[in-house]
């Protein structure tokens, strides 16, 4: 029956410790049996095909590959991300730098730059929510910058994509200058690295380490980007959970204006930003 094979994953999922066995499970069992599973017939025989392909995810999932892996779609910001191995799963704490980059937009139709912009979720809910003039998302993994591509086409997007390292020379030439630029760094320690969850190993490395303190994306592209910015243009990251103080700093430093930090709904620190205006002398190291 539909519901046994259901109450077996579930059990499944609890005996490999998963933390939302009963949602997760209802997840795959949709994608495997294109239904719900809270309207199907529940006493009916399961179709073997399904059911097994339900039985695959279940297992996959229980090893520890991320539910939106399996999924291969997540959704952000109110839109649709295809997301798979090699690709950064879009969070929630990556919502708050989106409303902290709306909210504090001082230009009307602005030039928006994504950097590190992975499967594209910022650039995407930012010309979403923004009537903006143009959008530029530059990623350095072409695994990465494949599921970017493909969600520009899925949410019939016109964001341009740059494929390549942000802090090269050549790219940054391909880049226009901004009004916001904006970025979720690696910002990963060491230490972090070490002490990884499970279904986090699944994720590339490189979108997730930065440096032995987690900064050193911050120091270069501040100092790679701070002049790229127009007249009260905004640069604008996300941080970890105890790296604001010390992120504001940086921009402190490189001479931007009114930095500030915004929190999340748990009251955690998770975006920072700060304004370049043309009358400042911003430092050029």
């Amino acid at each position: 029956m539909v519901r046994d094979v259901f109450e077996s994953a579930v059990s499944a999922l609890q005996a490999a410790g998963n933390d939302n066995p009963r949602f997760d499970a209802s997840q795959l069992f949709e994608k495997a049996f294109g239904v719900r599973y809270e309207i199907t017939d529940k006493i009916a025989p399961a179709d073997e095909k399904a059911a097994g392909l339900f039985d695959e995810y279940i297992k996959r999932l229980a090893d520890g590959c991320p539910l939106q892996y399996i999924l291969g779609e997540w959704e952000f910001y109110g839109l649709p991300v295809k997301v798979g191995e090699g690709v950064l799963i879009p969070r929630q704490d990556t919502e708050t730098l989106v409303e902290t980059v709306i909210r504090k937009n001082r230009i009307a139709s602005p030039v928006i730059v994504d950097l590190c912009s992975g499967s594209g979720c910022i650039a995407l809910a930012l010309e979403h929510e923004l009537d903006a003039k143009s959008v530029y998302a530059a990623e350095l993994s072409e695994r990465a910058a494949e599921y970017l591509s493909q969600n520009i086409a899925l949410n019939s997007s016109e964001i341009t994509l740059v494929i390549g390292d942000c802090l090269d020379a050549s790219v940054i030439g391909k880049l226009p200058k901004a009004d916001i630029i904006v970025c979720n760094p690696p910002y990963l320690t060491a230490q972090d690295m070490k002490e990884l969850q499970r279904e986090v190993t699944f994720e590339p490395e490189s979108a997730l380490f930065g440096g032995e303190d987690g900064l050193d994306f911050y120091r270069d592209i501040t100092r790679a980007y701070k002049t790229r910015l127009n007249h009260n243009g905004m640069l604008a990251f996300e941080v970890g959970h105890t790296q604001a103080e010390e992120v504001m700093e940086i921009l402190i430093q490189a001479g931007l204006e009114d930095v500030r930090a915004y929190t999340d709904y748990c009251g955690i620190k998770r975006a920072v930003i700060g304004f370049y205006t043309e009358k400042q002398n911003v430092k050029v190291y």
